[in-house]
């Protein structure tokens, strides 16, 4: 654990409290369903709604929120949940224990025609286990809050997720069946396939985790050799909830080193490449740096200083030689503050210097772009005056387990998690 400053002890302080805000009036009263952003209409997301598990204990342990309300807030999203519907219907809930990507913010049912997603409903598992994990008073309540995440938990089918492969399916819709793409490569699918192999019920095979560790890319980039993805989230999103120092499957074995480590390689890596700045992008520096799937300025295309670019709109920004239009997120900078706090920090105090979240009530912007002219003038070019409940999740759940191990020691704690981890072959460390 580095040691902070008091300053940037309130700084952390004054992130996460202001995210947490997010999970408290971006929610239906009535269901429990979290918005996905703050944009008028918009639907709720499943992981929000993950994240929203996963953070209330946070904000009962640094008083944001008394105990009470939280397990109020929880059991209802559980119940919603429990009682929603699960059938092949276009305007269900959910199909095989799993859920749609986006849910109407009122009556919880499909939004946009989307997918049953395999890793949002991860996520939202994830932030179930958490709650059961927290609440183990001997009250009905906390009882509830355990029977129902471990039903829901368990429902999952996840060798129907499949499909007529090894690896998981991105998603499922019920006009067309199953999505083509599948999840390999090293990604944010860790958590899915460790959640899957240790489900009681209908567990994944352990061939589905080798055939998902078969796809992986080993590479060098700036002196730094490690399992390649380009977003930074993809980094981040499964370490929120397992801690891999010191644990290791043959993967990692292999290499001598964790995916914590790995992770850590990669956040150096995100800083080395605004310090190159090959593309030449106004504010990228090694304070000002982060890339990775957010929204951006776009679609749009302006000439600067005589220069001609391609602004994009929501898209997968990475690094070395992913999409880039100078589009940086500070909120995957928080994330990775577990990894590399030498770096973070000095960053995160920047993002704070120019005023990045100064005008919104959550904090820190999703996104701003320097190159990008602001109608306002502003120095820091673009800010989103959007935020989202899948960034804000990280900056609180990031921010405490950097201070405290909180949900890393909570999810210790969980057997399905640990029976996962270890049918992947997973050992050493905690484990």
């Amino acid at each position: 654990m580095n040691t902070l400053s008091n300053q940037q002890l309130r700084l952390l302080s004054n992130l996460q409290s202001d995210a947490f805000k997010y999970f408290i009036h971006e929610v239906n009263p009535d269901n429990g369903l979290v918005k996905d952003c703050t944009k008028d209409g918009w639907p709720s997301s499943i992981a929000a709604v993950g994240m929203a598990l996963s953070a209330y204990p946070v904000g009962v342990e640094r008083d944001y929120i008394k105990r009470d309300e939280a397990i109020e807030r929880t059991l209802r999203k559980l119940r919603f949940f429990a009682e929603s519907e699960q059938s092949t219907s276009p305007d269900a809930t959910g199909y095989k224990g799993f859920y749609y990507h986006f849910l109407d913010m009122q009556t919880g049912r499909r939004a946009w025609e989307c997918e049953i997603s395999t890793i949002d409903s991860t996520f939202l598992f994830a932030g179930m286990l958490s709650a059961a994990a927290y609440f183990d008073g001997d009250s009905e309540d906390e009882n509830e809050i355990r029977t129902l995440a471990d039903q829901l938990y368990r429902r999952a089918d996840w060798r129907w997720a499949v499909g007529d492969g090894l690896t998981l399916i991105h998603g499922w819709r019920p006009e067309t069946g199953f999505l083509p793409n599948r999840w390999e490569g090293y990604d944010e699918s860790t958590l899915a396939y460790i959640l899957g192999l240790g489900s009681p019920t209908f567990p994944l095979p352990v061939e589905s985790y080798q055939a998902h560790v078969s796809s992986y890319e080993w590479r060098k980039v700036f002196d730094h050799e490690y399992l390649f993805s380009g977003p930074l989230f993809t980094h981040q999103f499964s370490h929120i909830w397992i801690d891999f120092r010191e644990i290791q499957d043959e993967f990692m074995r292999a290499h001598g080193l964790d995916y914590f480590e790995n992770s850590r390689r990669a956040t150096y890596v995100q800083q080395e490449y605004a310090k190159r700045n090959p593309n030449g992008f106004k504010g990228y520096s090694d304070v000002c740096w982060g890339l990775t799937a957010c929204e951006g300025p776009g679609p749009a295309e302006l000439d600067i200083d005589g220069v001609r670019h391609i602004f994009f709109d929501y898209v997968a920004r990475g690094v070395p030689d992913e999409c880039d239009d100078g589009t940086l997120a500070p909120w995957a900078v928080v994330a990775s503050l577990p990894f590399a706090p030498e770096i973070v920090m000095p960053a995160l105090e920047h993002f704070d210097a120019i005023e990045i979240g100064a005008e919104h009530p959550y904090g820190l912007e999703a996104t701003f772009n320097p190159t990008f002219p602001d109608e306002n003038g502003r120095g820091c070019g673009w800010l989103s005056p959007w935020h989202f409940g899948i960034n804000q999740g990280p900056i609180v759940l990031m921010i405490e387990n950097h201070r405290t191990d909180f949900l890393w020691r909570l999810m210790r704690a969980c057997p399905y998690l640990v029976a996962g981890l270890r049918r992947a072959g997973f050992s050493g460390g905690w484990l």
